[in-house]
Parts: C-alpha cells; structure tokens; sequence
C-alpha cells in the first residue's frame, strides 16, 4: 500500500523562494516540490544545479502539508502575488502529490494564478495531463526535436522517448483551454544546428503555443557548455515560421549592438518576425526607435498581447495562435 504525503516527512528546506518580478508572469512566488536535492529525469548539460543521476520517481518526498504552510506563511507576508509558480530541484511533475497539492492551492489562492516549469518529459501520461489542466498556466520545455539531440543534451532517463513528448504535448493542447507556454533552451553547437532547429518550427505549428520562450544559458552549467549571444538567438529566430510567438529571454540583450533602421527595413524585419520591446531596445538605435514609435502612431505597426508579452508586427500580417 502507498503511504500518504503526511507519512513521509524529510526536513523541508527553502520550500518558498521569491518573490521575483517577470515582465512575462508579474510578481511570481517560487514553490520548489523538491528542496533537499536535485531531482529529476533529466541531467541537462546545461543545469545550473550539480550532475546526478537521473531518476523516474522522487526519492524523497516533502508532506502536503508542509507546502501548503509554507506557501500560507508566505502569501500572509506578499499580499501582491500575481502569480504561484510550481518548480523544483529537478522535475516537478515527479512529485507524487502534485494531484493533491493543486487542489488545496485551488481552494484558497483566490485570483492568484497558478504557473508550473515543467520539462515535458511526462507529459505524454493521461493522468499528467489531467493534473496540469488545474493549473492557469503551464509552461513546458522543448530544447530538442530529434531523439539524438534530446540523448545528447536534456540525458534524460532511458525511459523518454522524444516522440512520446512531442505526442503528449500535441494530446495536451487539444483539453488544455488556458496558457500554453513552451521553453526552448538554445546551447551553442548543440541544438542550435538546422536539423534541429527545422524539426522543432514543423513541431510547433503543429502545436500552436501561445508562447515560445528563446533563451540561452545565463548562470553557471554544470557542465562546460557555452551560451549563445543574443544576435545568434534573433537570426535563429527568424529560421522560426512568423506565425509563431517567439519571445527571446536574454540577460545579455544590453550587449547587443544597436543599428540603424529606416522605414522600409523595420517593416521588413518585422515581415520576417513580429517583435517584443524587449527586441526593439536591442536591435533599435535611438533614432530608429523614434521613426518605430510614429510608425506605431501612424498605424502603421500593430501590437498583440500573448500571455503577459506585447509583440509588434506589420498591420498586414496576422501573428496566428
């Protein structure tokens, strides 16, 4: 017989963090299922947190309970949260409560939303599936499109198989009704190459997210892999279908060199991928940043708002969800 939640009790540790303040979920309250240890069916090269083994279950399993006092005790001290953001030291989705503990976070969070970071990597479960559908967002990762790319990068456990992600993610979208969000993780001469960056755009049409999140590596990888500069991002970008609604999260957009554009160019770059401000601040010098706002004055340029980011695109253009 299995134990309930409240038989295992292993000292939770740093249950809450935050608040942080995202331009893309507000201000966000991290509720971390796994704070002993790393957790997860994934050893990417890129984690921040040490090499481990790969698991398909947690080992060690933090009471109900005591998540749900922790993040009481922290909404009683941040009356502001926009948002609950589920994560873990490893996959969250591995929690074997998660069922439980969104229901109990229902019940009480009022007009918080609810966000979890999840990998992907169990997402082809029905039973999975039905507990994401409680949340008012979910975000899932997609760094690879080949199971070459997924084996050579995400490690993950010898049980996932790409195939079954890509599946479960398209099963997913057809009940999901709420915020779809998907993280694609770029590593310099790992999965920034053509294949994989092709396999992924047939992918995502397919899918149609409400979002896709660009990013690089931007803290310490456990392993020696190099991030990619955020010019590199913006002409993968543009390999990407326009339709689709990239946003690239980059700490490192301040560095970009800045150009000058004139009218026509503008309307061409934007042709080629509608753009986040975020984008403009970096690619825009001052002046072409001028003739973009009369533009957008002038109706010229329009904007639309995919969950939580406004992107700019030519008015002859339709940015599909």
């Amino acid at each position: 017989m299995q134990p309930t939640s409240s038989t295992l009790n292993p000292q939770p540790l740093n249950i809450i963090f935050g608040p942080i303040y995202s331009r893309r979920f507000g201000k966000s309250l991290g509720i971390d299922v796994s704070p002993s240890k790393k957790q997860c069916n994934f050893d990417c090269l890129y984690c921040e947190l040490a090499k481990a083994k790969t698991i398909s279950a947690q080992e060690e399993v933090i009471p109900v309970d005591s998540i749900i006092s922790a993040i009481q005790d922290a909404l009683k001290e941040h009356n502001d949260i926009d948002v609950l953001t589920i994560t873990a030291n490893g996959e969250p989705t591995l929690y074997p409560y998660l069922d439980e503990l969104i229901d109990k976070i229902n019940e009480f969070k009022g007009s918080i939303k609810t966000l979890i970071l999840s990998n992907g990597s169990t997402i082809k479960d029905k039973h999975i599936q039905q507990i994401l559908c409680k949340f008012d967002e979910v975000k899932l990762s997609l760094d690879c499109a080949t199971a070459r790319c997924l084996k050579r990068l995400d490690r993950g456990h010898k049980s996932i198989d790409i195939e079954d992600i890509k599946s479960g993610m398209l099963e997913f979208a057809k009940i999901y009704n709420k915020e779809l969000i998907v993280e694609v993780l770029l590593v310099e001469g790992v999965n920034d190459d053509e294949e994989n960056i092709s396999k992924l755009n047939e992918f995502l049409l397919q899918l149609k997210p409400h979002r896709i999140d660009i990013g690089t590596i931007d803290r310490p990888p456990a392993y020696d892999v190099k991030p990619l500069s955020y010019e590199k991002m913006y002409e993968i970008s543009l390999k990407f279908d326009a339709s689709l609604p990239i946003y690239i999260v980059s700490r490192h957009k301040q560095k970009a060199r800045a150009s000058s554009y004139s009218q026509d160019e503008i309307v061409a770059t934007l042709a080629k991928r509608p753009l986040s401000m975020d984008d403009i601040d970096a690619l825009f010098d001052s002046e072409s940043k001028k003739l973009f706002e009369n533009m957008l004055k002038d109706g010229k340029i329009d904007k639309i708002h995919t969950n939580g980011v406004v992107f700019y695109k030519n008015v002859e253009k339709t940015l599909d969800k």
